[in-house]
């Protein structure tokens, strides 16, 4: 079944997690989309939106803080190609899912990825134990494989977010690269023969979605 389409549009959405959430359970809500669609930027909206009227509302915990370690992945080939699925650790994720669902702890500490060190950050992220809305973001949340259809089982729903624009998308990646140190170069070299491959990936799972969402026009 084709899932319904509807604007990006962060107040709407905020309300429809504020109506799941009456029910006093936790709500985890995860945006998926290829590298460069604003999924980082629609989150801190939307966590932004919730937190407006009743601080403590929303945390984003991304999916990038389980990337794996650049130590572990350049014994091998994952070095080159980095964001791709085997080189993110899904159970760790789900596992870490699976503690913020029960919310029985006073705090859950998440990890962060750093972009200016290229690594993540353990314990970075605090999400307390009364806060109602957890808002998680990354490119695999609806990856067919075993190890992320377990990170998948942990969510409420998963929604599919739509670049208006490819190749601005792919402007923005490029710039981002070299905002955090690459060569012009590289930052090309990587986008063309990894981001854009894993983004053919993403774009495969989104008739899995629960919605796609829409940008205006950037």
């Amino acid at each position: 079944m084709t899932p319904a389409s509807l604007p990006a549009d962060p107040s709407a959405l905020a309300a429809r997690l504020r109506s799941r959430a009456a029910n006093g359970a936790r709500v985890i809500v995860g945006l998926c989309g290829a590298p460069g669609a604003g999924k980082s930027t629609l989150a801190a909206l939307l966590a932004a939106e919730l937190e407006r009227d009743e601080p403590g509302t929303a945390v984003v915990v991304p999916m990038d803080g389980f990337h794996l370690a650049a130590s572990v992945i350049a014994v091998d080939d994952r070095a080159t190609r980095r964001g791709a699925p085997d080189t993110f650790d899904p159970d760790g994720f789900a596992a870490l899912l699976s503690r913020l669902r029960a919310n029985v702890e006073e705090v859950v500490y998440a990890p962060e990825y750093r972009r200016e060190i290229e690594d993540p950050v353990a314990g970075a992220i605090a999400v307390p134990r009364a806060c109602p809305v957890v808002v998680t973001e990354g490119n695999y949340l609806l990856h067919p494989d075993p190890a992320w259809r377990r990170v998948r089982a942990h969510l409420d729903e998963v929604w599919f977010l739509e670049a208006p624009d490819e190749e601005l998308r792919v402007s923005r990646l490029i710039e981002r690269h070299e905002h955090f140190g690459k060569t012009p170069e590289h930052a090309r070299a990587h986008v063309f023969s990894s981001d854009e491959r894993n983004a053919g990936l993403v774009a495969s799972h989104r008739d899995a979605a629960d919605l796609v969402l829409r940008w205006p026009a950037w």
